[in-house]
């Protein structure tokens, strides 16, 4: 073996994968505006324990992975059990990497910017007349209601489903990241898109 062929298989031992698995090299943020929000820190697994959460905008430099997966844990069945959603979360990147042979941090990145709205509505009322607006979204809070409506599409597809929920987040994901108008995250987008330019 050669002295630089020795060197790269060290520092692939060296690398830090997602769940030893999936690499963070070569991952890319597109979107211009999203870029300093999507954290692509390398981590073997998705848990920070909550240090971000006493400082403002401290959670933009949460793994997005992990913040897909602490969205995965709203109130109701998942409530809280971290350990039990990371696992869930594991078996639905294998199965996007089945189906697509694509690396399964590119596809949620790409899933999370097709489904980040950039313009939403808001309420202003004058003289007790209330009408909306037309407002440009903060990119952090494009951020979140990209994965919020991503994980609430995977939930609503897997009740009274056969299939679990791993297959459900999986294909939403898959959908989100082809700009599908059949994924739940991309068509609430367009919707809102929709809504905030009738408004302008």
């Amino acid at each position: 073996m050669s002295i630089v062929s020795q060197k790269q298989a060290e520092k692939q031992e060296k690398e830090i994968k997602l769940f030893g698995k999936w690499s963070f090299n070569g991952v890319e943020v597109k979107d211009a505006g999203l870029q300093r929000y999507i954290s692509l820190r390398p981590i073997v697994i998705p848990h920070s324990m909550g240090r971000h959460e006493h400082k403002r905008f401290r959670k933009a430099g949460v793994s997005i992975v992990e913040r897909l997966i602490n969205d995965m844990m709203r109130p109701g069945k998942n409530a809280g059990k971290k350990a039990r959603v990371i696992n869930m979360v594991r078996n639905a990147f294998e199965i996007i990497n089945l189906r697509t042979g694509k690396d399964p941090i590119e596809v949620l990145v790409k899933a999370v910017e097709n489904s980040a709205p950039c313009e939403d509505t808001t309420r202003i009322s004058y003289g007790g007349i209330v009408y909306h607006l037309s407002v440009d979204v903060a990119p952090q809070r494009r951020i979140d209601l990209a994965l919020r409506n991503i994980t609430e599409g995977a939930r609503q597809a897997s009740i009274n489903n056969p299939r679990s929920a791993e297959e459900c987040l999986a294909e939403e994901l898959i959908m989100a990241g082809n700009n599908d108008m059949k994924s739940f995250a991309v068509a609430k987008r367009n919707e809102t898109e929709r809504i905030a330019q009738a408004s302008r």
